[in-house]
């Protein structure tokens, strides 16, 4: 319990104490958009690091040098835990907004932070709102920033990480229409920090690997209907390759 109510605080007391830093970043906002989006995007990578190391997790990190540095990316996810965010923001180059449920969006002084690394938020049970999101993300990659979607539409919440829960082929479409590499993300083992043992958090060692980009752009058009089922096969081998790591 003691790591949980550590967590907490630590969250808690950042959104508190980093109030005056949010009114500069909005006036800042307004005149130099990018210089205030790359100042947030550092604070939030350094404050998650803070609070993996809270929980006590050890990361294991693999093929990061992969991640194209020329282009944004579309990246997609396995999702079994808060702390796939957390732990998968740190590693990523440049800005990156991440695809969430509305409800999230909806926490007083976070949302505000989400706004300034153009994370984008929808109501899943409502079709007009997941296709304004995936017009957003298309927008948002062309402008040159990346953005993180989890294509299983929903936190997987089976006992293990495997298999992997369906996913939504509609999602992947952001990287056709945007004409950008999707780069596959693997994570074992991140439902051990906090899901499985709810509410406590408990030390975990997690892998994140990622995987060798796809280019929508390399597959045959009609091929290209059908990108979530290869992704998933790449995230699969990667995850169930990385259990021994776990050991």
């Amino acid at each position: 319990m003691f790591r949980f109510i550590l967590s907490i605080l630590i969250a808690i007391l950042y959104l508190i104490i980093t109030l005056p830093v949010l009114f500069v970043l909005w006036i800042m906002h307004k005149k130099h958009p990018g210089r205030a989006e790359k100042i947030t995007s550092a604070m939030i990578r350094w404050i998650f690091g803070v609070l993996t190391s809270a929980a006590g997790t050890k990361v294991t990190v693999i093929g990061q040098e992969k991640i194209p540095k020329d282009t944004p990316v579309l990246y997609i996810g396995n999702h079994r835990s808060i702390y796939d965010i957390i732990i998968s923001y740190q590693y990523l180059p440049g800005i990156t907004g991440y695809v969430a449920k509305d409800t999230l969006g909806r926490i007083p002084l976070f949302s505000l932070w989400a706004k300034y690394v153009t994370c984008l938020f929808f109501n899943r049970s409502d079709p007009k709102s997941g296709l304004s999101m995936i017009r957003d993300a298309v927008a948002h990659i062309r402008g040159g920033k990346s953005v993180f979607i989890f294509p299983e539409g929903t936190r997987n919440k089976q006992e293990e990480d495997l298999p992997l829960l369906p996913f939504h082929e509609g999602s992947l479409r952001i990287a056709s229409m945007a004409h950008v590499p999707i780069v596959p993300v693997a994570q074992n083992n991140t439902v051990n920090i906090w899901e499985a043992h709810f509410p406590r958090v408990h030390a975990a060692h997690t892998v994140i690997e990622f995987c060798d980009p796809i280019n929508p752009e390399d597959i045959p058009k009609e091929e290209r209907k059908h990108l979530g089922v290869k992704a998933s096969g790449i995230m699969t081998d990667a995850i169930g390759r990385n259990r021994d790591l776990l050991r």
